[in-house]
């Protein structure tokens, strides 16, 4: 088997000889990508099979990079297009952010990102507007088996299909930034190096996507995107600078199954990589993530007016999430009820996509409840967040 090539000028070098392309757009992923690969190649430990998807994962990053240059310079109208006034659903891990997405998602009143897009959100160079035919489907389909076959329980805790809608983790990975990578990879040292780094030119890169998605799928500019990835609780700041008009939806929930969840979708992504993988160690880390996402997200959250945000609670969608949402419309200033059938057909196929129920422990990651609700006592009491004892073990 042969050595796998990780080093960025030698993948670049590659890219522009497959494609004829060299321009990767703003340098400044160069930071982003070299703490990556350190961290990966001093802890991560992968085993043949995640050296093998490192190595094609970070070709394939550059190889998007190069083809958004690509497709920014024949049509220049795609950068002018406008991001207005998104609807940006911002929580810890697990905390209901991805169901309060697709919700929103089914009103098509808002566009989304589709999983086939967060994983490949750059068309390939033969791609033409209005083609029903886009290999990136396939290629979804493809991967989604493949993660399913490696470890079914992946799909399970987080149902999804190549055209369901989905977060925009994708398009932070296009800069080689964020939690996608910590939850792939044991590598906390490229998770502190981002926490300690600004980052506005990944946002930057995000929104020129979101522009490129927009145009490719032939949407109005004035439809408002509906946003979400558990990356902004750390990031809240340049959120709020990439999207100075936007409305946000902030979700909360028992930190204890907060906590064990994130750790448990870590934990069943680091294994198929990592044959040496510490589910104590691991723990720790989404403690201390979560920990950090939380006082990040409080600070930040004092740069916008009350007007813009609204709160909501996990147990509430699980009561009554009708109530929720049309207290939600009423927030944006919208009518609910012609969303309500999508949004009902949407709880009927998420049912049908989650084959089986998410079940953790903190136990299993080394972690005591009650230490987790002593370091983070203060965020339950200042969004009156229910607890239970013992934590249901589920989602």
């Amino acid at each position: 088997m042969r050595p796998r090539v990780l080093e960025r000028e030698a993948l670049m070098d590659r890219v522009a000889a497959k494609t004829g392309l060299s321009d990767f757009g703003d340098p400044w992923f160069h930071r982003s990508y070299d703490a990556l690969v350190d961290a990966v190649k001093a802890e991560a430990r992968l085993n043949p099979a995640g050296e093998f998807v490192a190595e094609m994962q970070f070709e394939k990053v550059l190889t998007d990079r190069a083809l958004a240059q690509r497709w920014f310079s024949d049509h220049p109208e795609i950068l002018q297009r406008a991001l207005p006034r998104p609807v940006i659903v911002v929580g810890p891990m697990r905390s209901g952010t991805t169901r309060m997405h697709r919700l929103l998602a089914a009103d098509n009143r808002f566009q989304h990102l589709r999983s086939f897009e967060t994983i490949s959100p750059v068309p390939p160079q033969d791609f033409r507007r209005g083609d029903r035919n886009d290999d990136r489907v396939t290629m979804a389909r493809k991967i989604q088996r493949m993660a399913r076959l490696a470890n079914p329980r992946t799909l399970d805790i987080h149902p999804t299909g190549p055209c369901e809608p989905e977060e925009e983790l994708g398009l932070l990975v296009n800069s080689f930034w964020g939690m996608k990578h910590e939850v792939q990879w044991a590598i906390p040292s490229y998770g502190r190096w981002c926490e300690n780094t600004d980052a506005r030119p990944a946002y930057r890169q995000l929104a020129r996507l979101l522009k490129l998605v927009s145009w490719s799928q032939q949407k109005s500019s004035l439809k408002p995107w509906i946003l979400k990835t558990p990356q902004y609780m750390l990031d809240l700041d340049a959120v709020l600078d990439t999207f100075p008009d936007a409305r946000f939806i902030f979700t909360h929930r028992d930190p204890k199954a907060v906590v064990g969840s994130a750790a448990s979708l870590a934990w069943n992504q680091t294994i198929l990589y990592s044959d040496h993988a510490d589910a104590h160690a691991l723990g720790r880390e989404w403690l201390r993530k979560t920990e950090q996402q939380i006082a990040r997200m409080r600070r930040a959250r004092e740069r916008i007016d009350r007007s813009r945000m609204i709160d909501v609670h996990f147990e509430d969608m699980d009561g009554d999430w009708q109530g929720v949402m049309r207290r939600i419309y009423g927030f944006l200033g919208m009518d609910a009820e012609p969303a309500m059938p999508g949004m009902g057909r949407f709880i009927s196929r998420s049912s049908a996509l989650k084959r089986k129920p998410h079940r953790y422990s903190l136990g299993e990651f080394g972690i005591e409840e009650g230490e987790v609700m002593e370091r983070l006592a203060d965020y339950v009491r200042a969004y009156d967040i229910k607890v239970e004892d013992p934590v249901r073990r589920r989602a």
